[in-house]
């Protein structure tokens, strides 16, 4: 099942699978919800590639003050900074450990991609 608020998956894949106290959010693209073209620009493709991620975490009763890890994948990494200022304003504190790396190409052409484990 799709949690509410979320795009469909675009592979055999699912968002999330909760393992114990775990729960492991796959790479959350900034798919809208409701379909259609991508967000224009770092920022707002931060901001929905994030409220996916709040959108698989809410399935398993979490929120974003449940991670404990992301990893963000950059098609360029000249947009760090400005990923930055979005992830900073959405994650509460204490922020969870991150991992940021470029890519060389993300599905979609999107800029961003987010996954994340979270803890109960």
């Amino acid at each position: 099942m799709i949690p509410s608020g979320l795009p469909a998956p675009i592979g055999p894949y699912s968002p999330g699978i909760a393992a114990a106290d775990l729960c492991f959010v796959s790479g959350q693209l900034p798919l809208p919800p409701a379909g259609g073209l991508l967000p224009s620009g770092i920022e707002a493709q931060t901001e929905q590639a994030i409220r996916n991620l709040e959108a698989v975490l809410a399935g398993e009763g979490l929120t974003l003050s449940h991670v404990v890890k992301t990893s963000v994948f950059l098609a360029n990494l000249d947009d760090f900074a400005a990923m930055n200022e979005v992830y900073a304003r959405l994650f509460p504190t204490p922020r969870p450990a991150r991992t940021v790396v470029e890519v060389s190409r993300l599905p979609r052409e999107s800029r961003i991609e987010i996954e994340a484990i979270a803890h109960r």
